[in-house]
């Protein structure tokens, strides 16, 4: 017989305690082969000054055990604050996210009675590096990281889940129309890492349109992958669309660890009053029994929910008159979920889940990928400056270039502004200075901010500028 998987448990804030114990007792009743550590997260650990909302301490149990159950916390208003989310997911190198969204018509209340997609959400980089700056007055900053090996990670992710969940097809949503490099990595990424897949049916959809068809036609989507911003927003809206948020778990996979979840948040003012539903976090459990290699107790546990669905007793959140049965609480949702562990549903669609180790398929050796040839072609330098036109800070400026520098073009806000730029376009204090030339050096980037520093010019950035194997590496 297996032995025991340890598991980290934390039942966070609000109704999180009273979720996290009906999610256990149901487990443990189906069988679940687990032994359970518990640390303490949120905001007793906010409110005794650790702004990560964890314990130092507790870390050791996560790096541990490599598995993590948790329960919604609360993060206290006002600065100062992390997001215990992020920190995790950052530090464990929790990848990719994974959101099951599926339709429990007609028990569950929904305008999309035919819908079960996975949205595969990036999980680390993009917007949420979380790098901003404030440059001007009128400018504040936020870096877009999008980078090959995390491109590669979430993507060859979904294939590999689709493959293992006998899903069809996987689609990428992206905006490479207007962030050419950024976004334009993340697809040619997709197009590359599809080839290895034939058998798997493969689309791509630029985000906003995307979104749109997604919004009225789920059923036409299976797996869907993006980066981190577009995923997170879709998520919770396509989770939304099924029905309810809170019937939606969570889960975020790494390399060596992973970490499991409702998607809805601690709600306080439920809290102690028997009345949550555990769902979210219960399913966020049964993904988390098929990542430790305990499928059929997984399947167990979600077709005995299923049933419980079918039979109409239903928590307080999904009671409709005329479809449900029966009104009850938490404890009572769990009891009910147990008495039908063994049964399986007879509308619904029946779960069958598969063990699935993401350590078991290769990703890229980015270390020994042959460096591209970079060449050095110039450099934006960005100024804080607001004493008059385009057209004279453009002539004022191209009188100051050290020599193998040319300015070549200024833009404000994205747009060329000089030469020959239009009146009409609205400028802020934030100006990019391009300068161009043939074999550039760091010495003539130096020379250029001097003589921007003598003239008495506030430049607040600089961005070089290189080819890659003679492919520009900028924007235009």
């Amino acid at each position: 017989m297996s032995e025991n998987t340890t598991i980290t448990v934390a039942y966070g804030d609000g109704i999180g305690p009273e979720i996290m114990s009906a999610t256990l007792d149901i487990i443990k009743a189906a069988g679940a082969m687990i032994d359970i550590e518990v640390i303490e997260i949120g905001e007793k650990v906010y409110l005794k000054g650790i702004a990560e909302g964890i314990e130092p301490s507790s870390w050791q149990s996560l790096l541990k055990t490599k598995v993590f159950l948790k329960a919604p916390i609360t993060t206290p208003q006002g600065g100062g604050f992390k997001s215990l989310n992020v920190a995790t997911r950052k530090t464990l190198g929790l990848y990719a996210n994974v959101r099951p969204c599926v339709s429990y018509h007609p028990y569950i209340e929904t305008k999309h009675p035919v819908m079960d997609v996975v949205i595969m959400r990036e999980n680390e980089e993009d917007l949420y590096a979380g790098i901003e700056y404030r440059q001007t007055d009128q400018v504040m900053q936020g870096l877009k990281l999008i980078t090959s090996p995390g491109s590669e990670k979430i993507i060859r992710y979904a294939f590999e889940y689709a493959r293992s969940n006998g899903r069809k097809k996987v689609t990428c949503f992206m905006k490479d129309n207007i962030m050419k490099i950024t976004d334009g990595l993340f697809h040619k990424l997709y197009d590359k890492i599809g080839e290895e897949y034939p058998g798997i049916e493969k689309e791509t959809w630029i985000v906003d349109i995307g979104a749109a068809k997604l919004a009225t036609s789920p059923e036409s989507f299976d797996v869907i992958v993006m980066e981190n911003l577009y995923g997170d927003i879709l998520s919770d809206v396509t989770a939304q669309m099924t029905g309810s948020v809170g019937l939606a778990g969570s889960a975020n996979i790494g390399d060596k660890c992973a970490m499991f979840e409702a998607i809805h948040g601690s709600a306080p003012r439920r809290a102690g009053q028997n009345l949550a539903n555990p769902s979210g976090l219960l399913l966020g459990a049964v993904m988390m029994l098929a990542h430790i290699n305990q499928s059929e107790i997984a399947s167990k546990v979600h077709n005995a929910w299923l049933k419980t669905l079918e039979d109409g007793v239903h928590t307080y959140d999904i009671y409709r008159d005329g479809i449900s049965k029966k009104k009850v609480g938490t404890k009572q949702f769990s009891g009910a979920v147990i008495e039908r562990l063994g049964k399986k549903p007879e509308t619904l669609k029946t779960v069958n889940y598969k063990d699935f180790d993401v350590k078991t398929y290769p990703h890229y050796d980015y270390r020994n990928i042959t460096p591209a040839k970079k060449e050095l072609t110039g450099v934006d330098i960005f100024l804080h400056w607001r004493e008059g036109s385009a057209k004279e800070l453009g002539e004022k400026l191209k009188n100051i270039s050290v020599e193998g520098l040319k300015l070549t073009g200024i833009s404000n806000r994205g747009v060329k502004i000089w030469p020959g730029g239009l009146e009409e376009t609205f400028c802020v204090d934030h100006w990019r200075c391009r300068f161009e030339g043939n074999a550039v050096t760091f010495d003539m980037i130096i020379s250029q901010l001097e003589k921007f520093k003598n003239e008495g010019y506030d430049f607040i950035k600089t961005e070089n500028l290189y080819t890659f194997d003679g492919e520009k590496g900028y924007s235009a």
